[in-house]
């Protein structure tokens, strides 16, 4: 059943500043029109639960979610941050006049509100974790868990003279150089100079700087003077991080280590092919550097630290390939132990304890991922701030925000706390700051701080970013502290999806407007045509802010343009065009040269899968403005590289859309034959539709008569009866045996309180209705027109949110908000008996689900694993199997497929997942699809198992089938007009034009799809 919005518990306790506050906000809520926590959740970017609590008056929210609150519900944010602070003030009045030991507030001096009392000092303490910067070499006392991996490379450098260090974005790469390596190099004698630089956009000019001078004794090739590599200030992210050397003394162990002799460190080896955009410039820099070490006589040695996403690029340069096949040390992972000791160390060295839950926690969360370690540290420093006494809890774990919450816990406190202005500054300022893949992963991309502008805004942003360690300023650079920061904040990536096209030819035009400065502003240097139309549409856009250099670029392009003349625009456009087939010619003679030779190199294969990724991008947006065109793109990118990820585009193109009600859909039901769905809304109505396969739905009835929201509805087991429940708290049944034409047979109300959910057991007998009183009632409807009460079932104590019987009809199962599912027995209605409680949903449970069999049932809603598996062998001691996560919100309903093989879950996350349930203590990920442009509330699939209907808040339903091959077929017969020629030129710029649906002949350049198993080793299924 679909999952809603909690209904509020009374507020509870004595009368106090607390009470009064979340009275406040409840009235406030109330003068908005009530909206369900959901809808808050979405605007505010908090989840439920936590929105939910700030209401609840158990404690004092913080700052940020109460503003958040209050923005969602139209309120005034500076009236709202005034009552906060004072009832702060008055917590802390109270509980800090209390003795010593109650005193115990989140951070070791603070009141049980969680508000610091005035008295205790809160003087600069420094931390036992660096949060999302890397280490530094003055960190390395703190450095603890890679020591064998600092072994690895100590030795790998004394047998080579140039040694790669690779691995994932956040895997610590950084942080074992300045820790690490760059201490033990200077522990010893001989003397050893060391200098660490990145790329940046001029990597030759940073290479010779640090090669500039000899060191003082001994041959070498650089100079012992420059910037110390322990000289940055806390804002550093790394050994290197906009500075261009440093300094460190110390022998490299074993053989060849004569004094004099230098390490280079380039860190963040990346940049050659993120931040420099020069392929000339590039080559002559790798050439150099790796020349520099291997010469005969060479006193130097070079260590590169590489993104294991840039590996293939690193392969495009034959002086790195000897690097990374004879002398690479890869970080991976790291194990329990090591963990653990990162854990607990710096915690010991510091004079705190690590609680053993915390613990376990953490190490359960980052083992076996190469690429959490920033999250990690962050999380540490959040909860530390957040510590009692000397000890750091799970509980201040969980109020940072937890493993993955709490780094976009920080950057939300951050936007937030601004105003309107700086918030758009602020999205100007971080998507400027980012590279946009291609192929690869999103990274950082430092710039100078005069390129984000002077005014107030910007300084106001940077100011409070660089102090939430979101941001490194220093040495006139700006940059993240960390690329986690894109992966972890999903307001960041949201910006960066809404706008990557724009950006992409925004970074384009920088790149452009610089060039133009290098070279003395010269005209030859101007966009022209296309481009500078490209470029002015930037001007009008509202989410784009340029430079006063790119705003000069541009003007500039146009005084050109215009005084050029019409033969001259012409004559530009003529050339661009033959270039433009020119580079075509070129791909496709590199296509057939590759296809002829049979050579599928892993260079071709991630060029294949990046190109099809982006055409699947492109798919996805045009699922709502342009389906016909939206599904031949899905088709060419799922041919192209039949990936896991442009699967899901394609599935997600074909889905059948339907706007079924004016407000949101809440629950979908098919009828036993599958001719049939019903759906109900926040409209007060349900609809009934006749369904066809994936075909569009046509309407055939209108169901009216409840005075709220319908907000559940299921089919009787033969299809001739129809039961609506309601919030109104009342539940119809209607006869539908004329589908065109229902009637109404009987009406109850006897529930109490919002009618949640509905289920008949498997012979239409009895009726299980649920709502927010917390019980169940059992009815007999054997006779429809006249249903009678048999019992209740009780047990929860909140709101039931979903009740189903199992298939043999002897046990009933239910869900609440209380977190609880209960499974009965009731093979004598009359008589209900207790079997069996589940936990694990701590946020509350809503949706449970039977498998055909009966032998496994599904649960859902909150929690780390919001969806869970459990073995009813024994219905009295049911077993978990296993936890489904990859939902990032709360999943409010669950499905099996008739045949048993596959689950559907709807999250709040605006997604439906299929999973591969064979085997149910190991299931596997299918499928995700997506469309729903807000949370997905119910999910059913029809009777034959052909098609998968979900219902969403955004009052649509879309229909998706669940054979590949026909669901392919039928696309092809169903898209209008074929791809035109100039369709295909601006998706698939470098393809050759092959329509997806054409003639056979026409389809030649792209691969036809496989049989069986697809690339990824996944079924036929979506």
């Amino acid at each position: 059943m679909g999952s809603m919005a909690r209904k509020e518990r009374p507020l509870e306790g004595e009368d106090g500043p607390l009470l009064r506050f979340a009275a406040a906000l409840r009235r406030l809520r109330h003068e908005a029109g009530s909206p369900p926590y959901r809808d808050l959740a979405h605007r505010a970017h908090y989840s439920v639960a936590t929105l939910s609590g700030a209401a609840s008056g158990r404690r004092l929210p913080s700052l940020d979610v109460t503003l958040s609150y209050v923005r969602a519900c139209g309120g005034d944010p500076r009236e709202w941050e005034a009552r906060w602070h004072a009832v702060a003030v008055e917590l802390r009045t109270e509980s800090c006049a209390g003795p010593p030991q109650e005193r115990n507030g989140p951070e070791g001096t603070g009141s049980p509100h969680g508000q610091p009392c005035p008295e205790v000092p809160e003087g600069p303490l420094r931390g036992p974790y660096v949060g999302l910067a890397a280490f530094r070499t003055e960190d390395a006392d703190l450095f603890f868990g890679r020591e064998r991996l600092v072994e690895d490379l100590l030795a790998t450098l004394a047998r080579r003279r140039a040694v790669a260090l690779v691995g994932a974005s956040g895997a610590g790469k950084s942080s074992l150089l300045s820790a690490g390596l760059l201490p033990r190099l200077a522990g010893d004698e001989p003397r050893r100079t060391v200098r660490v630089l990145t790329p940046g956009p001029n990597p030759r000019e940073r290479l010779e700087k640090a090669l500039a001078a000899k060191p003082g004794s001994g041959p070498g090739c650089g100079s012992g003077s420059g910037m110390g590599s322990g000289s940055r200030s806390r804002s550093g992210s790394g050994p290197g991080s906009g500075s261009e050397s440093g300094t460190a003394r110390g022998p490299v162990s074993g053989p060849g280590s004569e004094a004099g002799e230098l390490v280079l460190v380039v860190d963040q080896f990346e940049e050659v092919f993120t931040v420099c955009t020069d392929a000339d410039e590039r080559a002559r820099f790798i050439a150099a550097l790796v020349e520099e070490a291997e010469r005969p006589g060479s006193g130097c040695r070079i260590v590169l630290g590489v993104r294991a996403d840039f590996y293939a690029h690193c392969t495009r340069h034959a002086p790195l390939v000897a690097i990374l096949r004879d002398a690479q040390v890869v970080v991976g992972p790291m194990s329990a132990a090591e963990l653990r000791c990162a854990v607990v160390e710096p915690a010991r060295r510091a004079g705190l304890t690590v609680e053993g839950a915390l613990q376990a926690t953490l190490v359960a969360h980052a083992h076996g991922q190469a690429g959490v370690l920033p999250l990690l540290s962050h999380a540490l420093l959040e909860t530390w701030r957040r510590r009692r006494g000397a000890a750091l809890t799970l509980d201040g774990f969980h109020a940072a925000g937890g493993f993955e919450g709490a780094l976009a816990q920080s950057a939300e406190s951050l936007h937030s706390s601004l105003t309107e202005r700086q918030q758009w500054s602020a999205r100007q300022i971080f998507v400027h700051l980012i590279a946009l893949g291609e192929g690869t992963e999103d990274t950082k991309r430092p710039v100078s701080r005069e390129e984000l502008g002077e005014d107030a805004d910007t300084a106001t942003v940077l100011a409070r970013a660089v102090a939430l360690r979101l941001l490194t300023l220093d040495d006139g650079r700006v940059e993240l502290t960390h690329e986690a920061l894109i992966r972890a904040w999903p307001r960041l990536r949201g910006w960066l999806t809404d706008d990557r096209e724009r950006l992409r030819t925004h970074r384009q035009l920088t790149d452009a407007a610089r060039t133009w400065e290098t070279l003395g502003r010269d005209p030859g240097a101007l966009y022209r045509g296309a481009r500078l139309a490209l470029a002015r549409d930037l001007l009008t856009s509202r989410d784009i802010r340029l430079a006063p250099s790119e705003q000069a670029f541009v003007d500039a392009g146009t005084a050109a343009e215009a005084a050029a003349g019409n033969s001259a625009r012409r004559r530009a456009r003529r050339l661009r065009t033959l270039v433009a087939l020119l580079a075509v010619l070129v791909v496709v003679a590199a296509i057939a040269t590759v296809n002829a030779r049979h050579a599928e190199d892993e260079v071709t294969r991630q060029r294949n899968d990046a190109v099809a990724q982006i055409i699947a991008d492109s798919a996805t947006g045009l699922i709502d403005t342009d389906p016909g065109l939206a599904v031949q793109l899905g088709l060419t990118a799922y041919r192209l590289a039949p990936t896991t990820r442009t699967r899901d585009a394609l599935v997600s193109t074909l889905m059948t859309t339907v706007r079924a009600h004016a407000k949101e859909v809440l629950a979908i039901a098919y009828r036993p034959d599958g001719r049939q769905l019903a759906t109900a809304s926040g409209d007060h109505t349900a609809r009934l539709w006749r369904v066809h396969g994936t075909d569009r739905p046509v309407a055939e009835a209108t169901l009216s008569g409840h005075g709220d929201d319908v907000r559940t509805v299921v089919y009787r087991p033969d299809g001739r009866a129809l039961a609506t429940g309601s919030a109104d708290g009342s539940v119809r049944l209607w006869d539908t045996a004329t589908p065109t034409r229902p009637a109404l047979l009987a009406s109850l109300t006897g529930q109490g309180g919002d009618v949640r959910s509905l289920a008949y057991d498997p012979d239409g007998r009895t009726l299980a209705t649920a709502g927010t009183d917390g019980s169940v009632g059992l009815w007999d409807v054997t006779d429809p027109a006249t249903p009678a009460l048999l019992t209740r079932v009780t047990g929860h104590r909140d709101a039931v949110r979903a009740v189903a019987f199992s298939p043999d009809g002897r046990t009933l199962a239910s869900a609440g908000e209380d977190g609880a599912v209960r499974l009965t027995a009731i093979a004598d209605p009359r008589r209900p008996r207790r079997l069996a409680v589940l936990d694990g949903h701590g946020t509350g449970a809503f949706s449970v689900a039977f498998s055909p069999d009966g032998r496994t049932l599904a649960t859902a809603g909150g929690g780390h694993d919001p969806v869970r598996l459990w073995g009813l062998a024994d219905p009295r001691r049911p077993a978990p199997l296993a936890g489904l996560s990859g939902h990032t919100d709360v999943v409010g309903s669950v499905a099996f497929s008739p045949d048993g093989r596959t689950l559907a879950s709807a999250s709040d996350d605006r997604t439906v997942r299929l999973w591969n349930v064979v085997r149910p203590a190991h299931p596997t990920a299918l499928t995700t699809l997506t469309g729903h442009s807000t949370a997905v509330s119910s999910v059913a699939f029809s009777p034959d198992g052909t098609v998968l209907a979900s219902g969403g808040f955004d009052a649509t339903v879309r229909l998706a089938g669940t054979d590949r091959a026909r669901v392919i077929a039928h696309a092809c017969a169903h898209t209008g007009p074929r791809i035109t020629r100039a369709q295909w030129a601006a998706h698939l710029r470098y393809v050759a034009y092959a329509p997806p649906c054409g003639r056979p002949d026409d389809s030649a350049a792209i691969s036809r799809p496989r049989h069986g198993p697809d690339a990824d080793g996944s079924d036929r299924r979506p």
